[in-house]
């Protein structure tokens, strides 16, 4: 089996504890990286070597190329695993490595930006024969002019958006003059690039997403699906496998859809092919997201695989050690995100210092999170405190369990979302499967 030596992680907080997690299972030492504001975090004092790499600034630190090169270089880092977010499916960042002997434990930058814009996505998934939505490129002339040949509501999107961000409805052409003037301009904010595009609107939609796994001598699997209906600002909030939605048709067909596209792309990493589904069971293709999942746990409750070791692994050059027909779910996993935030005003983030931080405990009950005591939850950064997975023989009970183990959460001296949860999760609508994407609305 081949193994790297030393691995560079290019992240903070509870994703980089969770990396280091799997390396140290491996047996190949660490390299954290921090900045100054995160000196206390938990990730800093796993790792088996630690270095600060500026103030504050995202731009000095978590986002410098140069600067992660240069320490991954120092320590003879053989590779550099990006987490999600920050530098993860960002191109560049890869190309660099590639350009100074380090290996990306990711995809490789042509799946990265083929993906990473959704126009570009789009055109080549449609080439596949995957059900997708109905949609219009072109610039802000074209747009308007061609907007009339589709239904209303309409989806105005940016090309290069995620997250949530860039994407706004329309119910009335007559608004979609001054929508599309907006949603450039903030695609332009976020993402640097004000390329916009259209599509039709699934009305009272579900997400689903299917786990993919590839590596680099053309093996690919699909580890069935994660249902993150349950979002709120088009984030996710709680997720489960498996999808209490899909039946076994469907499930196989979505499968397959998945593997298609992944298949198509050479991919050789982890990733999700993102779907929406309608009440009539009807899917189609929404995105790639080109990296491991914050809700990836949920899928390693229900397949017993851990998913940054093979993601490792395959990196280092091993086949991939997955067979398709091994492959189960057992059982039925959920997963919620903590969060310091404020449910009853629109989700606000409510950063600040805990008096008490007391995580549940048990068995099925896992906590992924960088703390493990009462501490300063930072404004700078995203309000996750942490996530708790939960597991169970079947949803009815996981549910139950869930609902016990956040009664058992305590954070006190700041605002959570843990009595919301629970809200959801009780709820006749949820325990029922009554939900589309807008039931936290």
């Amino acid at each position: 089996m081949n193994l790297f030596n030393k691995i560079l992680v290019a992240n903070r907080a509870e994703i980089a504890v969770r990396i280091i997690k799997s390396a140290k299972k491996l047996g190949i030492k660490t390299v954290a990286i921090y900045s100054a504001i995160d000196s206390e975090s938990m990730h800093i004092e796993l790792a088996d070597e630690a270095y600060c790499i500026g103030k504050q600034e995202l731009s000095e630190t978590y986002l410098n190329i140069d600067k992660i090169i240069e320490i991954a270089r120092s320590t003879a880092c053989d590779a550099i695993h990006p987490g999600y977010g920050f530098l993860a499916e960002n191109p560049l960042f890869v190309e660099a490595c590639d350009k100074n002997g380090i290996v990306f434990i990711g995809p490789d930058a042509r799946a990265i930006s083929l993906m990473g814009n959704k126009i570009e996505a789009r055109s080549f998934v449609e080439k596949l024969n995957v059900p997708m939505t109905e949609g219009i490129t072109g610039n802000k002339e074209y747009l308007l002019k061609n907007a009339s040949s589709m239904s209303f509501p309409i989806l105005v999107k940016a090309a290069a958006g995620g997250g949530g961000k860039g994407m706004r409805i329309v119910n009335d052409i007559a608004d979609l003059e001054d929508i599309l003037e907006s949603t450039s301009r903030e695609a332009k904010n976020y993402f640097g690039d004000t390329t916009i595009y259209i599509e039709k609107y699934i009305e009272q939609p579900r997400h689903i997403e299917f786990q993919v796994l590839g590596d680099n001598f053309g093996n690919i699997v699909q580890l069935f699906e994660r249902e993150c209906t349950i979002q709120r600002r088009y984030q996710k909030i709680i997720e489960e496998s498996p999808s209490p939605t899909l039946n076994p048709e469907i499930r196989q067909k979505m499968g397959e859809s998945a593997l298609r596209i992944a298949r198509e792309i050479n991919y050789n990493s982890a990733g999700t092919i993102e779907f929406l589904v309608d009440s009539n069971l009807d899917y189609y293709f929404l995105e790639m997201n080109t990296r491991i999942q914050v809700e990836h746990p949920v899928t390693e409750m229900v397949t017993g695989v851990d998913l940054v070791e093979e993601q490792i692994l395959v990196a280092a050059g091993n086949k991939l050690r997955l067979k398709q027909s091994e492959l189960k779910q057992k059982g039925h996993a959920i997963e919620c995100r903590i969060y310091a935030e404020d449910p009853a005003n629109n989700f606000m983030p409510s950063p600040g210092t805990m008096s008490l931080y007391v995580p549940p405990e048990g068995n099925n009950i896992r906590i992924d999170s960088s703390i493990d005591s009462a501490s300063t939850i930072l404004s700078f950064f995203d309000p996750m405190i942490s996530k708790m997975i939960v597991w169970e023989e079947s949803r009815e009970l996981a549910i139950e369990a869930c609902v016990s183990a956040l009664q058992d959460y305590v954070v006190q001296g700041i605002r959570s979302n843990i009595e919301y949860l629970i809200g959801v999760l009780q709820h006749k609508a949820f325990q029922g499967n009554d939900l589309s994407t807008k039931f936290c609305d």
